[in-house]
């Protein structure tokens, strides 16, 4: 007989998300099955999936379980897993809200990134600790119809090229992945991040998403991109002392990155929950096969 597994939408910043609420982790979501769920036409939609376990319960999570009680799986909505997504922990924080699992204020979500602090302000806003870009060196090349630019390389826990361009129309449909050079730089694939310039330390982006394609958002993205900004624009919090702090508009709002002198990120902006419903587990085991 047919049961039914609960799951929720949502977005940040219209980065959107199938949540997929699991505590105990006893859910079997192979790949196929995520890209089935994620599938705008024959499944629910969404970027990714978050699902959504306590820590305790997932062999990717248990040494971060007393420090995080709720650990992030993310899944690409290819169903490939993902070290991480910053719109992802907004949204999955938001989730935890809404189930009435936490309240407003300071928490902290486990991520293949690591504990990520979260706070979850009165005016609706989501504020996640992002950690510490690095800076690999080495020269980067993205490339898109004819065209080449120079790219900065961004870790935030997972992978980004950020190349600054005149146009973000640059950067073309972004339905396939950028071609970037060399190859080694990105053994397992990389974001691609197109950034215009709008205004002082306000800039705009397009991307491409490992995994995902063109998105309406990327959070570590963003990050990535105020990273680059900043050192493009000579800011250094380290070594200044002075926190930089850069608007980043993407193609799905806004959202607000802080690098502090310490070199930790935060990221803010909106986290919506916009519906729940069931997934017919008889529809997800077959297209899981």
């Amino acid at each position: 007989m047919s049961t039914r597994i609960a799951f929720l939408k949502g977005h940040g910043t219209e980065n959107d998300f199938v949540i997929v609420p699991d505590p105990d982790n006893a859910l079997d979501l192979p790949p196929a099955a995520v890209a089935a769920l994620c599938d705008r036409r024959a499944g629910i939609g969404g970027d990714g999936l978050l699902h959504v376990v306590r820590s305790a319960a997932h062999p990717e999570a248990k040494d971060m379980a007393e420090r995080a009680e709720w650990f992030m799986d993310y899944r690409n909505g290819d169903g490939s897993i993902a070290e991480m997504c910053g719109n992802g922990v907004r949204v999955f924080a938001r989730y935890l809200q809404h189930a009435g699992l936490v309240t407003e204020g300071d928490l902290a979500v486990a991520t293949r990134g690591g504990v990520k602090r979260v706070h979850l302000a009165e005016n609706g806003d989501v504020t996640v600790g992002m950690g510490r870009a690095l800076l690999p060196e080495g020269d980067v090349t993205v490339s898109v119809g004819g065209r080449s630019w120079p790219a900065r390389n961004v870790n935030m826990g997972n992978p980004h090229a950020v190349a600054f361009v005149d146009d973000l129309a640059h950067a073309g449909g972004l339905h396939a992945p950028p071609p970037f050079s060399p190859a080694s730089a990105y053994p397992d694939g990389v974001n691609v991040e197109f950034v215009v310039d709008r205004g002082p330390r306000h800039v705009a982006l397009r991307v491409h998403e490992r995994g995902a394609g063109e998105t309406r958002s990327c959070g570590t993205g963003a990050c990535a991109v105020a990273v680059a900004a900043a050192r493009r624009d000579g800011a250094d919090p380290a070594a200044t002392g002075t926190p930089a702090t850069y608007t980043v508009d993407v193609p799905g709002g806004r959202l607000v990155i802080t690098e502090g002198p310490d070199g930790e990120i935060e990221m803010t902006g909106p986290a919506v929950i916009v519906a729940t419903g069931e997934i017919e587990s008889a529809w997800l085991e077959k297209v899981a096969r």
